[in-house]
């Protein structure tokens, strides 16, 4: 049994474009063209693939065949090169998962090297640090950071350092809320901003300092961004990572750390397909170099 390639690169299309129609126009044939491709595709493989819902999802049999074609179109391109024939390798998706707050911070400079030699397209999935690891096994991506040590099955991990964490807060924020140290039922009658329900670190913190699992009210902001901005203008405390608050807690700009040398040390990892390809090694070196650079070891 051999998949056709053009089935193949239709199942991917649907994914990543989330639609028929999308795929249609990506691929530059009919809508019609991409049904019959990926039927085809199910009736080799013995399964259904694709849940026809808005956007479609992948079934678990069409996890495996994604990540099938993913990893043969990176063996293929090693070969292209190794022939001397780069012009005909096309741009290439590069899925990855990732924490949010590695995104905002690091992530870029890391990816850089790659971004200017290799013909390559993009594709950040975001979740917890907790949460990435599931992405990967699923096939979804090629490779994540996760704050979860254990590999997965035909995966590589790698460590890459700790991401500290400290709770952080305005000024006004701390002196209309606390009359000295915050105190247990102080942390849990004032608001605290979580990323989104997923976001553990607020309940870690209360955990390790405060003997409590409990937190308090809660904002949601999902964007790291505004986060932060939201922490500035007095609305809540939060978890936020050194790497992004140093500047702002060293300049004396309004925030500060509510509970001075409290602090969570978060473990990153990177896990990759365990693909002996030369742009799998130059893709986790260009992250454990520049997580050497950025986290503590």
């Amino acid at each position: 049994m051999t998949f056709d390639p053009k089935q193949l690169t239709a199942l991917s299309a649907i994914i990543e474009e989330q639609g028929f129609e999308q795929a249609a126009l990506k691929l530059n044939i009919t809508q019609s063209a991409v049904s019959q491709r990926l039927r085809q595709l199910e009736s080799t493989a013995g399964h259904s693939l694709v849940i026809r819902t808005n956007p479609p999802q992948l079934t678990e049999a069409g996890f495996s065949v994604l990540k099938y074609f993913q990893q043969t179109s990176l063996l293929q391109n090693e070969l292209l090169k190794s022939l001397n024939l780069e012009t005909e390798i096309d741009r290439q998706t590069l899925s990855i998962g990732v924490n949010a707050d590695s995104l905002a911070t690091w992530l870029f400079d890391a990816l850089k090297p790659l971004l200017d030699s290799e013909k390559i397209l993009l594709e950040v999935k975001v979740d917890d640090q907790e949460n990435t690891r599931e992405l990967l096994s699923k096939g979804e991506v090629i490779g994540c950071i996760t704050s979860d040590k254990a590999p997965i099955q035909g995966c590589n991990s790698i460590y890459l350092g700790v991401m500290r964490y400290r709770c952080v807060a305005s000024r006004e924020f701390k002196t209309r809320y606390f009359k000295s140290e915050p105190t247990r039922d102080e942390m849990l009658a004032v608001p605290a901003v979580q990323f989104n329900n997923k976001d553990e670190l607020q309940t870690q913190y209360m955990k390790a300092y405060f003997d409590t699992p409990k937190v308090g009210l809660r904002h949601r902001i999902p964007s790291t961004e505004s986060y932060l901005d939201f922490i500035l203008r007095g609305y809540a405390w939060g978890m936020v990572p050194d790497v992004q608050s140093n500047q702002l807690l060293n300049s004396n700009k309004g925030v500060i750390e509510l509970s001075p040398g409290q602090f969570l040390d978060i473990p990153l990892y990177w896990h990759i397909w365990n693909l002996k390809t030369q742009f799998n090694k130059s893709l986790t070196k260009a992250i454990v170099d520049e997580a050497k650079r950025i986290l503590i070891h």
